[in-house]
């Protein structure tokens, strides 16, 4: 079982992370002066609720109550608990996730080993290109040059049967490790021991978000079938999952925007090579589902490019198929024909990498490929040929999430019939097959009878106020002197625990934002109150206006305190005797100010 993930763990996460660039891969963000803001992914709305703060590194929909960090933000989007969100954060800025209790067991233990011989193997394959001249010759008849040979750590297999096996497979375990990671396959039944899995193929090694090698795959140097073998599906490789040249992406472009999906290994080596870093391929399947999501997790625009011939526009629809599902407002997803017979390697190659990237211009949007698609197995100039549309079109819409993106797409369809969106809607209900229209959006939440938080708070107690200021501007805590935390520390007001709590926590370990601050109370019942202060304006706009502020909410709590204990000895006093005229005064002084006080008895 794996332990608990190191709090400073989480606030280097939170430290290095940009919540905008997080948010804007999946929302369309718009700047709104020191903020952003767009229409909340969270419930339908026209109007944007939605703001970031980059400042804050927090959101905030003012509409549904939607907020939080950017770790909160893939929890909520993605609906992923809390330590897959830590991994998929870290593996997004290329971090290893450490577990705390170093004695205890962790997954990643366990697969340890099977990274480490996939690494050495890696290495061999590398070495034995570097040193075969049929197969550097193969790579230079390909137009390969060795940079991108060395950054795709792209190697050979030699023509032997059991390379591999005599090199790494000495032991039971090391045996167990290449049979495990797929390197070597067991003989069949009757004859004992195995044999390599790949021979005399240039090799692809497949790495994961981290750069660790979990699988291969291997190409023929001249003929022979198959003409690209992959690793099988193992404890570490799941070809649905995984999107060759993904690492190699995120390494060369510090913010991703764009991916552009390719069909081939040699295809997304020869796109890198000509400036388009951001090309990836799918494993010899079609696009899954998890391809897209683990896509759309770092970026906001997807294009598809397939090949020109009949191979390519089958693949494309059935990418278009698989990708209905994740089509949502804030997403953009673009189909690339390339000429017939021409696929992203030979073109590249002729035309150069600012040709090529031109050609991304004239990609179809997901919704015009889709109408071009069912106008050419319709007859549109009369009413059966519409009829046969809709039809086509209803089990495809049906895919779709209800929300912004389903409504604009059914506009689309239904000015391609020359019908009004509205008449289209209803023809989409019918018994037929339309219930999915009435659908609720895949990550909406009820809207609260709630505007805006920060109206609700207001500024709130003395206790709230310094919580606040806290949240809003940690640094603020150098101010408090040791004397008046000393002091703050003895009050028994509800709330003034949390405050005292925070101030302590602020001055033993600074946080840089509020991002920071609220993840450290994740897990305290707090967690909820703290993030509505966090949603609220701040009360002040710098480090130094904020520290007076709190201090003089503390020398107020702590006057309230005096205060009110002279105000008990005075009621006490009367009544067992008389007040004189001077007491009566104090005690009429202290009342009214106590009940001026903004609420010291309150919690935050």
């Amino acid at each position: 079982m794996s332990g608990r993930i190191p709090q400073s763990f989480i606030d280097e996460l939170i430290a290095r992370a940009d919540i905008v660039e997080i948010v804007s891969s999946r929302v369309a963000l718009k700047k709104a002066g020191r903020e952003y803001k767009a229409c909340c992914p969270f419930h339908d709305e026209k109007t944007p609720s939605f703001w970031v703060s980059p400042d804050k590194q927090f959101y905030h929909c003012f509409g549904c109550g939607a907020h939080g960090t950017a770790l909160g933000f893939l929890m909520q989007y993605e609906q992923l608990p809390f330590p897959e969100a830590v991994e998929d954060l870290a593996g997004r800025l290329g971090l290893n996730v450490p577990h705390e209790g170093g004695a205890s067991k962790t997954a990643g233990d366990d697969m340890a080993p099977l990274y480490a011989m996939l690494a050495r193997v890696a290495e061999f394959f590398a070495v034995n290109l570097r040193n075969n001249a049929r197969a550097r010759a193969y790579c230079e008849s390909r137009g390969l040059l060795p940079a991108s040979i060395e950054r795709f750590q792209i190697g050979y297999a030699s023509d032997a049967w059991d390379e591999v096996l005599k090199r790494y497979g000495e032991g039971a375990e090391q045996r167990r490790a290449l049979a495990v990671t797929g390197l070597i396959v067991e003989r069949e039944r009757g004859t004992e021991g195995h044999y390599d899995r790949f021979r005399d193929r240039l090799m692809f090694p497949i790495r994961d978000t981290r750069g660790r090698v979990i699988a291969f795959g291997g190409r023929v140097l001249e003929r022979g079938e198959p003409k690209y073998l992959n690793s099988p599906e193992t404890e570490l490789f799941h070809k649905g999952k995984e999107l060759y040249g993904l690492y190699e992406s995120r390494l060369a472009r510090q913010s991703l925007k764009r991916l552009l999906v390719v069909e081939g290994y040699m295809d997304t080596v020869r796109l890198h090579q000509a400036g388009l870093s951001y090309a990836v391929a799918t494993l010899g399947t079609a696009t899954t589902a998890e391809h897209l999501r683990r896509a759309f997790r770092l970026v906001s625009e997807i294009v598809f490019c397939f090949d020109g011939d009949r191979a390519g526009r089958a693949a494309a629809w059935r990418a278009l198929l698989n990708v209905l599902p994740e089509a949502r407002a804030g997403r953009e997803i673009h189909f690339l024909f390339l000429p017939e017979g021409e696929d992203p390697d030979s073109l590249v190659g002729r035309e150069g990498g600012t040709a090529f990237e031109a050609r991304l211009a004239t990609a179809l949007p997901l919704s015009e490929y889709l109408v071009a698609q069912l106008s050419s197995e319709t007859d549109l100039s009369h009413a059966d040929g519409k009829a046969r549309f809709v039809a086509l079109a209803r089990p495809l819409l049906e895919k779709v999430a209800a929300g912004v993106y389903r409504e604009l797409l059914i506009e689309r369809l239904a000015t391609a019939i020359g019908t009004a969106p509205l008449r289209l809607q209803e023809w989409l209900r019918r018994p037929d097959g339309s219930a999915a229209d009435n659908a609720p959006p895949r990550h909406a939440t009820a809207p609260r009878a709630q505007s805006n938080v920060s109206e609700r708070v207001g500024r709130g107690s003395l206790i709230t106020q310094a919580i606040a200021l806290l949240l809003h501007c940690p640094a603020a805590a150098a101010a408090a002197t040791p004397n008046q935390r000393h002091a703050l520390a003895q009050l028994a007001h509800p709330g003034v625990a949390v405050l005292s709590e925070l101030l302590e926590e602020l001055l033993a370990r600074p946080a840089l934002s509020m991002a920071q601050t609220l993840e450290r109370w994740r897990e305290r019942p707090e967690y909820a109150r703290l993030c509505e202060l966090a949603a609220s304006e701040p009360l002040v706009g710098d480090t130094l206006a904020a520290g007076r502020e709190l201090t003089q909410a503390i020398d107020r709590l702590l006057d309230a305190q005096l205060r009110g204990g002279r105000l008990e000895a005075l009621i006490d006093k009367a009544r067992g005797q008389a007040l004189d005229e001077a007491e009566k005064l104090e005690l009429q002084t202290l009342t009214m100010g106590l009940s001026k006080t903004e609420g010291t008895s309150r919690g935050p």
